[in-house]
């Protein structure tokens, strides 16, 4: 079975189409991404007991809304202990882990919801449906950065492009699901849970399956190294224990954590604020949720758009651009929308800062390939998504509770987020000066070729 799984199963020959690899990617964080619609699960969880509405026995939304926090919680953690691990085992053995981790969390989830033990539902979907996320998120990017070292944000931008999209599927899967298996004694909710939670194990598995790794010699026809004159591109390999110790990780970690914050606060709020914002307008609350849906879709375009653009601009532009263009939009929100009253300028405000938001989920990856080298990229961006462990929390903390605060305050509720759109400006300022600070990695980081020979030659051994 090891043989099955190995890294050298799944090397492609130098004739490979390696545009048979991205599907395999897709195929992963398209399931993944059903993470970002798991909010559709929350109202029927505190209606298990009680069916047509919450009973006294029924979980309360707060304790149901930690189920997500969880799950982004142990997405960064499992991305960052396992890191070393899938740069070792290779993107099949990873992929199909996080195919029974990701699918096997919405069944010990099925089992927490019958015998209606929430502990069991944190584990399931939580811990190990998390760590699935964090091994599907990095394992796909980390390959198609190898099998495009010419494109390499275009390649990223595709996968997780796809972890954007996710919910797209996810959603009305889920709700169809639920209305299917409902009767008048069940929300169905577990059946659901069964349902995906089988759908999206074989979907992975599939893309486990298919996935290829490039040989160590191959390269794009007609394609060469850039040259050594580009200083933020190096063709040079950094450790991935090595990585931790230098200036430029620490940089990016607070690039990405800013950049993550300043989005995912607002994306898990957008269908209440704009509600209070224009309450005058009586936004209704489909209205709200075609909104979040419009911010669902900017989020999964930008990711693709933004990390294509920084093949062409580069890596640090494209991050300039996020956030001097990003905390002039959120300065300038509370006047277009709570000042003004304009609905269009505020959709349009938070469709690009969506954008924005997933283009630097996309970007960082090859932002990391280009001062980092790609022979262990995959386990240094695993290191450094704890930053969006970090933010999955930091993010609707700020938005929600400076919220509270004000409303209990006596603020209205349309001028209730004005102080954090604020906030978020400046976090996105203090990244632009983080951006600024980055330069190329001191040579005394970069492997040795004798070191490099032996890490490969210690690979091959424990293969």
């Amino acid at each position: 079975m090891s043989g099955f799984f190995s890294k050298d199963r799944i090397t492609a020959g130098h004739e490979y189409n390696r545009w048979l690899v991205p599907p395999a990617a897709l195929a992963i964080h398209l399931c993944i991404g059903q993470a970002y619609a798991f909010s559709v699960f929350n109202d029927p969880l505190t209606r298990i007991v009680g069916v047509s509405e919450s009973a006294s026995a029924d979980w309360s939304l707060s304790t149901v809304g930690w189920i997500f926090s969880i799950a982004i919680v142990f997405l960064g953690l499992s991305a960052a202990v396992f890191g070393a691990w899938v740069e070792r085992v290779g993107p099949r053995m990873t992929m199909f882990t996080s195919a029974c981790c990701f699918g096997g969390g919405f069944l010990v989830s099925a089992l927490g919801v019958w015998t209606h033990q929430l502990w069991l539902v944190y584990l399931g979907y939580g811990v190990l449906g998390g760590i699935g996320l964090g091994l599907g998120y990095i394992s796909p990017v980390g390959t198609l950065i190898r099998w495009f070292p010419d494109r390499r944000g275009m390649a990223t931008g595709m996968a997780i492009m796809g972890f954007g999209g996710g919910a797209l599927i996810g959603a009305p899967l889920s709700v169809n699901l639920m209305e299917l298996f409902s009767t008048e004694s069940s929300v169905g909710v577990a059946p659901t849970f069964i349902t995906m939670g089988l759908i999206y194990f074989a979907s992975m598995c599939l893309g486990a399956f298919v996935v290829r790794v490039p040989a160590a010699d191959w390269r794009p026809s007609g394609w060469a190294p850039p040259a050594q004159s580009n200083r933020m591109v190096s063709s040079n390999n950094v450790h991935i224990d090595t990585a931790l110790k230098t200036p430029q990780f620490w940089l990016l970690w607070v690039i990405l954590c800013f950049n993550v914050t300043a989005g995912i606060g607002v994306l898990g709020q957008a269908s209440v604020m704009i509600q209070e914002t224009f309450s005058g307008a009586q936004i209704t609350a489909a209205a709200a949720g075609g909104f979040v849906a419009l911010l669902s879709i900017f989020n999964m375009v930008g990711r693709f758009f933004w990390a294509s653009t920084s093949d062409y601009i580069g890596r640090r532009p494209t991050y300039f651009i996020f956030f001097g263009l990003g905390a002039a939009l959120y300065i300038l929100i509370p006047i277009v929308g709570s000042g003004l009253g304009s609905l269009l300028l505020f959709v349009a405000a938070f469709s690009i800062i969506l954008t924005m938001y997933g283009g630097g989920f996309a970007t960082i990856p090859a932002y990391l390939a280009d001062l980092f080298g790609t022979r262990y990229v995959g386990g240094i961006h695993g290191r450094l998504l704890t930053a969006w462990a970090v933010a999955g929390v930091l993010g609707p903390v700020l938005v929600n509770y400076i919220r509270e605060f004000q409303i209990n305050a006596g603020v209205e509720p349309a001028n209730a987020y004005n102080v954090t759109m604020f906030i978020m400006a400046g976090l996105l300022i203090i990244g632009f000066i983080c951006n600024f600070l980055v330069k190329p990695v001191d040579s005394k980081y970069h492997m040795k070729e004798e070191e490099e020979s032996q890490a490969a030659a210690g690979k091959a051994a424990k293969a």
